[in-house]
C-alpha cells in the first residue's frame, strides 16, 4: 500500500515539475547508494551477533524471569549500541519470538533509540556537554518509564 501511494505521489510531482522530480529522486538514489553500506553491515553484525549467542543465553539474562536485572541489562544494551528503527524493531521482533518480555523489549528498544552513549562525543561538540548530558538522563527516565508502563500493559509487573 505504501508503495503505491508513493508510486502515486512520485507520479503526481513528475507531471506538476519533471525537473525536481527527477532531481529528486537522483539525490534519492545517491543517498541511498551511498548509506547502503552502513546499513548492511549493521544488519550483518546483528544477525552474526544472534546467531553466535544461544538462545539459553539470552533467556538467561533478558527472558521473562530476568525482572528488574533484564531491564537494566537490556537498557545499558540500547544505550550503548547505536542502530536505526528498521534494524531496532526487526530484532525487537526476533527476541520477542525467543522469548524475551516485552518489558526488556520496551526497554532496549527506546534506549537504542533515545540515550546516545555512541554518539555522545558528536552530540556534545554540537550542543555542548550540560545539554548532552541532561538530554541522556531524561532519554534515559522516559525509557525506564516506557518499560515500567509497557510491563503493566501487559500484565509483566504488578505494583
Amino acid at each position: 500500500m505504501v508503495y503505491y501511494f508513493t508510486a502515486a505521489l512520485t507520479a503526481v510531482l513528475f507531471m506538476i515539475d519533471k525537473e525536481k522530480t527527477i532531481k529528486g529522486l537522483k539525490l534519492g538514489l545517491k543517498k541511498i547508494r551511498k548509506n547502503s553500506p552502513v546499513f548492511l553491515n549493521m544488519i550483518i553484525l546483528v544477525a552474526l551477533s544472534l546467531y553466535f549467542v544461544s538462545d539459553e543465553l539470552i533467556l538467561r539474562f533478558l527472558g521473562d524471569g530476568s525482572g528488574a536485572i533484564g531491564v537494566a541489562i537490556a537498557g545499558g544494551l540500547g544505550s550503548v549500541a547505536f542502530m536505526p528503527g528498521f534494524v531496532a524493531f526487526p530484532l525487537a521482533g526476533i527476541l520477542l519470538e525467543k522469548g524475551v518480555s516485552y518489558t526488556v523489549i520496551a526497554a532496549f528498544t527506546t534506549t537504542l533509540m533515545m540515550v546516545g552513549i555512541v554518539t555522545y562525543p558528536v552530540e556534545k561538540d554540537f550542543f555542548g556537554l550540560k545539554i548532552t548530558v541532561i538530554r541522556n538522563i531524561i532519554s534515559l527516565v522516559m525509557a525506564v518509564i516506557v518499560s515500567i508502563v509497557i510491563g503493566l500493559f501487559y500484565g509483566e509487573l504488578f505494583i
